[in-house]
C-alpha cells in the first residue's frame, strides 16, 4: 500500500537532524538547495503533497543566519518544513561534539576514537530537548511522529513525555548499532536506551543490529524481550528490521536520460579503452579508503596482466578536512595514490584516477553506467545506499558489484561478491573475479539484485515502517483496553467486596514473592514489612475466613517469614502444609535420591554464572539467578532448562519449571493447584480468591471454580479474571474486598 494511503488523512511528522533542503547563505540573502540523501529523496514527495511536515536543523547556525533567520523560517514553513535553530556553540557541542566525536566512532567500531566529554553530552541532551519541543509545538491530534538517526536518540522519550502514550512514535537508526561489548563503553548507555524506548517501534537495517540492541536492553536495563518485543513503561515496544531502499525508478530513469548518456560517451572517450573500477565515498575513517587503495595495488602486483587495462576511478568527497585526523587521512590517501601511480603508470595509462571533490548527479550516474566494477567496501556502514544506486543505474548490466561485509547492504545483496575490507589479498582476488566473470553469470546475478532492490525501494521501506508502527500502536491500544477491562476498579471491587461480605465461608490463596512482596535480589531479603503483616493478620481474623499462603518456598523459609501470623501455608507447592499452626507432610513420595544429580548439574552452571546460587529444599532444588548479569542469567537459564528437560525425560516423576529468575526441579505431583485442593476438599467455601504472578499461579487459576476471584499481579496474558500491576496494588484491593479500609 502506498504510504499516502496508509496515512489515511493523518499527517506524518518526520524529525531528523537535517531538513531535506539545505539553507545556503548568499550575498543577497539565501537559497534553499534540495538535499540528495536517500531519506530526503524518498520522503520529499510526501512533503510537497502536504502529507508530511519535516522538523530539522536548516544547516546554518542562528548567528550565521542573523537577521535572515525569520525569512528563512518563513520560506521553509511554506514548503512544509519547521526549522530547529541551533547556535554555533550548540552545533559545535551537539553535532561536531557528541554526534561526530562520540556516537559516530563508537557505533562504527572505532571506540579508541570516541570522546566521552560530559559537556558534549549536555549539548546532546539540550539539542534533543529542542527537537522534542518543536514536535510538541507543531503536533496535532492524530499525527504520526517518525524520528531518525543517531543525532536524536533521546528524542523519542522526550516526545513521549510531551505527547503522551496515545501518540504513535517511531524511530529508525541509519547507522550500525554496535554489539554490547562496544556499546557498554558509552557512559550514558542507559539514558540512550531509555530514550529509544520512548518509541513504539524501533527500526534497524539488519537483524544483527536488532540482536545487538536487544542484548543491550536486556543486559543494561534488565528488560526481557520476547520475539522482538519489550515491555517498557506499560507499553510494548517492537524492535524490527527494515532495510532501507532507494528511489529505484528515479535513479534508473535519470541514468537513462540523454544528458547522462552523453556524459558516459564523453567519459569513455577521455578514459580510453580501459576497464573501470569505481568507488565514491566521503572522506571518513570508517569508509576503508586506504584499504581499497592497498587492495588495488595488490591486484596490480598479483595480476600483472591487468596493468594498462584497468583504471580505478577513486572519488572522495571532502569532509571535515580542518579536523586533524581527517586532514591526516587525506594526506595518507595522497601519498598512497602517488605511490601506486608512480610504481605502475605509463605514458598512456594512469592506474588510479583520484577525484577529490563533489561530483554532480549526472557525472555520478555516468560513472555508475561506465563502471565494470563498483568497489563498495567500507569498514563499517549502516546500509550503504551507493551499492543499491549502482545496481539501479547499471542499466546495461555491464558492471558488477563488490560489497563489504561491513555494510548492512551485504546481508541483502547476496548475489554480489562480498569481501572482508581488511583482507587485501581477498579483495584483489575479488577484483579479478568480477572483471573476468562470464556474461551469463553476471547478467543472472544482476537480474536477481535488480529485482530485490527495485521491489523494496525507499517508498516500500517507508510504507512498511509506518504500517508496522500503526499496527503496533493498535496492538498497544488493544492491550490497554484489555488492561483497563481487567483492572478491578471501584465498581468491580465493590461487587467483589459485597460477595465477600455475603458469603458464609471464605478462602484466600495468596502467593508470596512477586505477589504480596516485591521481588528482592535474594529470597532471604524479601522479609515482610509491617504493613503486610498487619494485612495478613487482619484478613485471617475476619470471621469464617481462611488465608492460605501458597508458595514454592521451603517450609523453613516461609515459616521464618510468616510463622507468627495466623495463616495457613502450603510450602514447596503443597509438599508441606501448615493448618491451624501445625505442619504435616502432604505427599506420599519420599524418594529424593534424584536431587544429588540435579545439584551436580546446577553446580556446573553456578560456577559459570556469577551471582547465581542453589537452594535445596525437601522435595525440590532451585537455581536462582536474580543477581546474575541480566543477559547472562537468561542465557544460562534457557540452556539449563534444556539440559534438565533431557534429565526429566528419564524421570517422569519430576518436573522442570521456569520461575521468575529461577529454574526449579521438583516432584511432578507438586503444584499450587494440587495444594489448593487440599483445603477445598476438606470444607465448603462459597467465596474463593487466588492471587499470584507466575506460571505456577496460572495453573491454580485454571483449577478453581468458575466463580472464583482470580487476580494476576503483573502483565497479561493470564487466565485470571482480574489484573493488578504491583504487590502494593494487590494489598489495596484485598483491603477493599475484605472491608478493612480504615481499620
Amino acid at each position: 500500500m502506498a504510504l499516502a494511503d496508509l496515512l489515511g488523512g493523518r499527517r506524518l511528522l518526520i524529525v531528523s537532524n537535517r531538513l531535506p533542503y539545505t539553507v545556503r547563505l548568499t550575498k543577497d540573502g539565501f537559497e534553499l538547495v534540495p538535499s540528495t540523501g536517500g531519506l530526503a529523496t524518498g520522503m520529499r514527495p510526501l512533503l510537497e503533497k502536504g502529507y508530511a511536515r519535516w522538523i530539522g536543523w536548516p544547516g546554518v547556525s542562528l548567528e550565521a543566519a542573523g537577521d535572515r533567520a525569520e525569512a528563512i523560517s518563513q520560506a521553509l514553513r511554506q514548503r512544509g518544513m519547521i526549522p530547529v535553530w541551533l547556535t554555533a556553540e550548540e552545533v559545535e557541542g551537539f553535532y561536531e561534539g557528541f554526534c561526530n566525536n562520540t556516537i559516530w566512532p563508537l557505533f562504527h567500531y572505532f571506540p579508541e576514537r570516541a570522546v566521552y566529554d560530559e559537556r558534549y553530552w549536555g549539548y546532546y541532551v539540550d539539542a534533543n530537548r529542542k527537537f522534542a519541543d518543536a514536535v510538541a509545538q507543531h503536533a496535532v491530534a492524530g499525527d504520526i511522529v517518525w524520528v531518525h538517526d543517531y543525532h536524536l536518540m533521546l528524542a523519542p522519550s522526550m516526545v513521549r513525555e510531551r505527547l503522551g502514550d496515545d501518540a504513535p512514535i517511531g524511530f529508525f537508526l541509519h547507522i550500525p548499532f554496535p554489539n554490547f561489548e562496544v556499546f557498554r563503553q558509552l557512559p550514558w548507555r542507559a539514558e540512550i536506551l531509555r530514550g529509544l524506548l520512548g518509541a513504539d517501534l524501533v527500526g534497524f537495517h539488519t537483524y544483527d543490529y536488532v540482536s545487538y540492541f536487544l542484548e543491550s536492553v536486556t543486559r543494561i536495563l534488565g528488560l526481557r524481550h520476547e520475539l522482538g518485543e519489550i515491555d517498557y513503561g506499560g507499553r510494548v515496544v517492537r524492535v524490527d528490521v527494515f532495510p532501507m531502499g532507494i528511489d529505484f525508478a528515479g535513479v534508473r530513469s535519470a541514468a537513462l536520460s540523454e544528458a547522462v548518456t552523453e556524459k558516459v560517451r564523453e567519459l569513455r572517450a577521455r578514459l580510453g579503452n580501459v576497464k573501470v573500477v569505481f568507488s565514491i565515498d566521503r572522506l571518513d575513517y570508517t569508509k576503508g579508503l586506504l584499504h581499497r587503495l592497498r587492495a588495488f595495488k595488490r591486484f596490480l602486483e598479483k595480476y600483472p596482466e591487468f596493468r594498462g587495462k584497468v583504471s580505478y576511478v577513486f572519488v572522495v568527497s571532502p569532509s571535515r578536512e580542518r579536523v586533524e585526523e581527517y586532514a591526516r587521512l587525506r594526506r595518507e590517501i595522497n601519498e598512497l595514490v602517488g605511490e601506486i601511480n608512480g610504481q605502475f603508470s605509463t605514458l598512456d595509462w594512469t592506474p588510479v584516477i583520484y577525484i577529490r571533490r563533489y561530483i554532480d548527479q549526472e557525472e555520478l550516474l555516468a560513472l555508475y553506467r561506465l563502471s565494470d566494477v563498483a568497489l563498495i567496501a567500507p569498514l563499517r556502514d549502516g546500509m550503504n545506499l551507493v551499492a543499491k544506486e549502482f545496481i539501479a543505474a547499471n542499466v546495461d548490466r555491464k558492471g558488477f558489484l563488490i560489497v563489504s561485509e561491513g555494510a548492512g547492504a551485504a546481508s541483502e545483496l547476496v548475489e554480489a561478491i562480498v569481501v572482508n575490507p581488511n583482507d587485501e589479498e581477498g579483495m584483489a582476488d575479488a577484483l579479478k573475479r568480477a572483471l573476468t566473470m562470464s556474461e551469463s553469470e553476471r547478467v543472472s546475478r544482476l537480474s536477481s539484485l535488480e529485482s530485490r532492490v527495485s521491489s523494496y525501494d525507499v517508498n516500500a521501506w517507508a510504507s512498511d515502517f509506518v504500517d508496522a508502527l500503526l499496527g503496533q500502536k493498535e496492538r498497544q491500544l488493544e492491550r490497554s483496553r484489555l488492561l483497563t477491562a481487567m483492572r478491578p476498579g471501584g465498581t468491580v471491587l465493590a461487587m467483589i467486596a459485597s460477595a465477600f461480605e455475603a458469603s458464609s465461608r471464605r478462602i484466600l490463596f495468596l502467593d508470596y514473592d512477586g505477589t504480596l512482596m516485591p521481588f528482592s535480589s535474594a529470597p532471604w531479603l524479601a522479609t515482610p514489612d509491617e504493613d503486610l503483616l498487619r494485612l495478613l493478620d487482619q484478613l485471617s481474623r475476619r470471621p469464617n475466613t481462611r488465608v492460605v499462603i501458597v508458595t514454592s518456598r521451603s517450609r523453613a523459609s516461609i515459616e521464618s517469614l510468616l510463622g507468627g501470623v495466623g495463616v495457613d501455608i502450603a510450602a514447596e507447592n503443597g509438599a508441606w502444609v501448615r493448618v491451624d499452626g501445625k505442619w504435616q507432610l502432604a505427599i506420599a513420595t519420599k524418594d529424593v535420591s534424584w536431587k544429588q544429580e540435579v545439584i551436580r548439574i546446577f553446580s556446573t552452571y553456578t560456577k559459570r554464572t556469577p551471582g547465581s546460587f542453589i537452594e535445596e529444599k525437601d522435595f525440590s532444588v532451585t537455581w536462582h539467578y536474580r543477581s546474575a548479569p541480566e543477559g547472562l542469567g537468561e542465557e544460562r537459564a534457557s540452556e539449563l532448562a534444556e539440559v534438565l528437560g533431557r534429565f526429566a525425560a528419564v524421570h517422569p516423576d519430576l518436573a522442570v519449571v521456569r520461575l521468575p529468575k529461577a529454574v526449579e526441579v521438583r516432584l511432578a505431583e507438586l503444584s499450587k493447584a494440587r495444594a489448593a485442593q487440599y483445603w477445598l476438599s476438606r470444607d465448603k467455601y462459597d467465596f474463593v480468591l487466588a492471587a499470584g504472578d507466575s506460571e505456577d499461579d496460572e495453573a491454580l487459576f485454571a483449577s478453581l471454580p468458575q466463580d472464583a476471584v482470580t487476580i494476576k499481579v503483573g502483565q497479561p496474558p493470564t487466565r485470571a479474571r482480574y489484573l493488578v500491576l504491583s504487590p502494593r496494588e494487590l494489598r489495596e484491593a484485598l483491603r477493599t474486598i475484605a472491608g478493612l479500609r480504615g481499620s
